[in-house]
């Protein structure tokens, strides 16, 4: 009887670790959904808008691929980078509240901003 006890209670034990398991891959796993690196080139952001759950860290790269500096600018986010040409640099966007947050080149206003989808 005692032993029946034990072999529940390491089920239980092994069961619980696999929910935990499974629950840590579905957390990678919309974090993957996120784009690794976000393009400036011919005048506008390439992916423009893309969509993240709430809670999911972002590290998001920005590319510069055109001639001249662009400022990757979010009020929401309160972010304000320079990227120089041929630069690629880290933005840091921590875990974000559904809403949404868009972006923008402060140096060329006539570019159409950005936008992060937070649901």
């Amino acid at each position: 009887m005692t032993r029946i006890i034990c072999l529940r209670k390491i089920a239980i034990a092994a069961l619980g670790a696999g929910f935990v398991a499974v629950t840590s891959f579905a957390s990678i796993a919309e974090a993957d959904d996120v784009p690794s690196q976000i393009a400036f080139t011919n005048g506008h952001f390439e992916p423009a808008t893309f969509s993240v759950a709430a809670g999911t860290p972002i590290k998001l790269k920005v590319m510069n691929q055109g001639n001249s500096a662009i400022e990757f600018e979010s009020f929401e986010l309160n972010r304000e980078r320079v990227v120089q040409p041929g630069q690629t640099i880290t933005v840091n966007l921590g875990k974000l509240d559904p809403g949404q947050y868009h972006f923008f080149d402060d140096f060329h206003h006539e570019v159409p901003q950005g936008t992060i989808t937070v649901h």
